[in-house]
């Protein structure tokens, strides 16, 4: 069963650099997001689908001043202090999200070939739309897999939140994932992206995004495996 790519993160400092890091690179100013109350972190939100990436999405997050502390670590690797410099320094690509429609039987899949991906964790937010529910693959330690290549795993509950987002003038050309061992990438099967293993020892970034833009092109990197 195909999985599909859900959305690109960006995280960033706080919010506010990562909009205007946005309006500076991609050249429009993204929409509005929410509070994850139970991660302790914000976004906001652009859509980016063509007909190969139906409803993805591009979203830009931070941890939330205003939220209690999480009582768990926070999803994307956000707590850990070397990730925490880099973006201190400017907002960046750092991974991507699947779509699954079948999320137990792809954990599955993956612990077989040698992967923990986490368990299936509840979230949600509230959207002047009402609210989004959904289900993530989550590792008790934050951590990303296979240098962030490793897509994590997000099943929604109802509806998707790109059907509420107007377009945004940037839209995805593509998206190369480097690092994913083969045997993962045939359990995931993901539809309009090309992933790539790679040696550990390669210098080539996890992740390379090639949009198009009010800008023009734009390639983001993330960083190397």
């Amino acid at each position: 069963m195909n999985t599909h790519l859900d959305h690109l993160i960006v995280a960033a400092a706080t919010l506010a650099e990562g909009v205007a890091w946005c309006e500076e690179v991609l050249g429009v100013t993204p929409g509005p997001g929410g509070q994850h109350p139970l991660m302790g972190t914000h976004n906001r939100l652009l859509k980016i689908a063509t007909p190969t990436c139906p409803d993805a999405y591009f979203e830009i997050i931070a941890l939330d001043p205003q939220a209690a502390p999480p009582q768990r670590v926070r999803w994307f690797g956000l707590d850990e202090p070397a990730l925490r410099e880099r973006i201190a320094q400017e907002p960046r690509l750092i991974h991507a999200v699947a779509r699954s429609p079948q999320l137990d039987m792809h954990r599955f899949g993956l612990i077989q070939v040698g992967l923990q991906p986490g368990v299936p964790v509840q979230a949600g937010r509230q959207t002047p739309q009402g609210p989004l529910a959904w289900q993530m693959l989550l590792r008790d330690d934050g951590r990303l897999l296979c240098g962030g290549a490793l897509p994590t795993l997000i099943q929604w509950e109802g509806r998707h939140p790109a059907q509420a987002m107007p377009d945004s003038g940037v839209t995805l050309s593509s998206l190369t994932l480097r690092g994913v061992p083969e045997r993962a990438a045939e359990v995931l099967r993901l539809q309009g992206v090309t992933v790539e293993p790679v040696a550990p020892s390669s210098s080539a970034p996890a992740l390379t995004a090639v949009l198009q833009t009010p800008r023009g092109e734009v390639t983001l990197h993330s960083d190397a495996p």
